[in-house]
């Protein structure tokens, strides 16, 4: 039992990769081919996940999503984690077989465990808006099949959607509230795309076959949906989206399945805010003799302290661009950034590159600014979308100058260095060119945000920006986010946090504005664990980057390490430390 995020697997390039490892034994092989089984029988039961793989050939296809065939999905994840060890002798793997069969094994338990305290098909109903749109979106910009194929393909799939609607409203319980008030929203952004956007996707003349009739169709059920959404649903919405200290602790332990503990992850995480914080403050005194001259530096004790650091932050966030040209504005830092990447020798480049620079549609938004949606690893040539969302047109200006000035323009290019060069796209690009079948499908999200945070201050540290203290602040505000993210996941989920004690965290501490403190409080009602992958997987990838330089000494190569540690696979941090001795 299996479902794919929407967000984050790949890419293809011509790259230095380690060294062959000697050929697997015939154990490795039976492993390989039962995984294959696997997915061959969970793309026949799972077409959107076959798409999303890149696996083409049920893209006019559907999901049963009744309650009937999500437990029909349980038995049979039951009896592959019962059947793994009769079938496959894991002591007769390589290492590299092992850890596979592990990662394998892991994946079944996880997916069981959500489906018995954590099922997003009964609590979330966001998770339905995946199949009504995003399941058709992929087919417009992330399939290499001709056009044609992929009209027909999508007229299939959008004819299904009332089926989909159906099972929402019989397999939906009692959702928190906001989780049904942000599908609402992003309901009314599916319904335009099938009204009028998903022909500019398609190429194809608005109204016209094989397109226009189930998109009617599926207009008329999605209305439909907004009024149960609305009217039923919505009043309601009484779940409780706070996972409770066990169930947190048990589904951060499957999620990072990185060997630490909640508790243990949370004091890291606070020794690591001081930290920062304290470094923020070095920065910007050296910044405030520039920014305010004249101007008496506060006294040096902690309200003093953040204060500088705000008072820097504030001024420097006028640098921004306007709000029509966000999309733009990140399109220009890419070439700038790549430059420095291929100049400095960071790591080989994808290439040819599939990235694009694209504005995030509306029924995606909501939950981040920005996403890396890379190829799929079974369509490898397919583009990887660097999504980038703009301040929607029903903001108030007050609103939208706070976004711009959270996002300006040294802000715009770490975004980019994290969610796309040398981060998600180029990691995954690495992934990608993997031999493990098991690794590109059942990546790591420890891993892809560790390093994507791991990369924003190692650019800056090889030279990025010439050593401008405006870029060196704001790469350390984002990192403070990360770190933030731990303490909020695990507080506002284990710790009844009030979302006024987490405004003051991520204001006061974050140096976030306050719309962007809203925007993260959001998030963290919408999805638990995911928010603490940043800060885990950035500290295992700083601690072995600290180690391997320290051992090597001057034979140390920046270049060669980074695609030495990208060359195993987005897997699990904890395997990181043996594969690289």
């Amino acid at each position: 039992m299996r479902y794919a995020p929407t967000v984050l697997i790949l890419g293809t390039a011509v790259m230095a990769l380690p060294a062959a490892d000697p050929p697997a034994p015939a154990e490795d092989a039976r492993l390989a081919a039962a995984f294959q089984s696997y997915l061959d029988q969970e793309f026949v039961r799972h077409p959107v996940f076959a798409t999303q793989q890149g696996n083409h050939e049920y893209d006019d296809r559907m999901d049963d999503l009744s309650p009937e065939a999500r437990k029909k999905d349980e038995e049979i994840a039951r009896r592959w984690l019962a059947e793994l060890p009769k079938e496959i002798d894991s002591k007769k793997l390589s290492r590299n077989g092992q850890i596979d069969y592990e990662i394998w094994r892991h994946s079944l338990e996880y997916g069981l465990w959500s489906a018995a305290n954590d099922n997003r098909f009964e609590f979330d109903p966001r998770v339905y808006g995946e199949f009504i749109s995003d399941s058709v979106f992929i087919l417009f910009t992330q399939s290499t099949l001709p056009r044609e194929r992929n009209v027909q393909n999508a007229a299939k799939r959008i004819a299904q959607i009332p089926k989909v609607v159906a099972a929402a409203k019989a397999g939906l319980k009692n959702p928190p509230k906001i989780l049904t008030e942000i599908t609402a929203k992003r309901n009314l952004g599916a319904i335009s795309f099938y009204e009028k956007e998903i022909y500019e996707f398609a190429k194809e003349t608005p109204g016209s076959e094989p397109l226009a009739t189930p998109c009617r169709e599926a207009v008329k059920a999605l209305k439909e949906y907004q009024t149960f959404l609305e009217k039923d649903l919505l009043p309601r919405s009484a779940g409780e989206w706070r996972l409770g200290k066990e169930r947190f602790a048990k589904k951060l332990e499957l999620e990072l399945d990185a060997g630490l503990t909640a508790d243990e992850v949370l004091t890291l995480a606070e020794a690591e805010a001081d930290r920062v914080e304290r470094e923020m403050y070095y920065v910007a005194k050296q910044l405030w003799s520039k920014v305010f001259h004249g101007k008496p530096l506060p006294p040096d004790d902690p309200p003093g302290r953040r204060a500088v650091v705000q008072t820097v932050l504030a001024e420097l966030g006028k640098d921004h661009g306007k709000p029509e040209a966000v999309v733009a504005d990140a399109r220009k830092t890419v070439e700038k950034v790549r430059a420095f990447i291929r100049e400095k020798k960071i790591l080989t480049l994808p290439d040819p590159d599939t990235c694009k620079v694209v504005e995030m549609p509306e029924f995606q938004r909501g939950f981040s600014v920005a996403y890396l949606n890379p190829a799929p690893p079974l369509d490898p040539k397919a583009d990887s979308l660097y999504a980038v969302a703009p301040p929607p047109a029903d903001w108030s200006p007050e609103r939208v100058e706070a976004f711009l000035r959270e996002y300006d323009s040294a802000m715009l290019q770490i975004l980019t260095i994290h969610e796309a060069y040398p981060g998600h796209y180029v990691q995954l690009a690495y992934s990608n060119r993997c031999p493990s079948v098991v690794r590109k499908v059942l990546w790591s999200g420890t891993f892809a945000e560790g390093w994507a945070v791991y990369t924003e201050q190692m650019m800056l540290d090889q030279g990025y920006g010439d050593g401008d203290l405006s870029l060196r602040l704001h790469q350390l505000k984002f990192y403070i986010r990360a770190v933030l993210n731990a303490i909020l996941d695990h507080k506002m989920h284990c710790a009844n946090m009030t979302d006024d004690e987490a405004k003051t965290l991520l204001m006061d501490r974050g140096f976030q504005t306050e719309a962007e403190a809203v925007g993260k409080i959001r998030r963290a009602k919408q999805s638990s664990t995911q928010l603490s992958t940043y800060f885990v997987g950035r500290t295992a990838f700083y601690r072995l980057r600290q180690d391997v330089q320290r051992k090597r000494g001057d034979a140390f190569d920046l270049g060669r390490y980074h695609e030495a540690v990208l060359g195993h696979g987005t897997l699990p941090v904890k395997y990181l430390p043996e594969l690289m001795k």
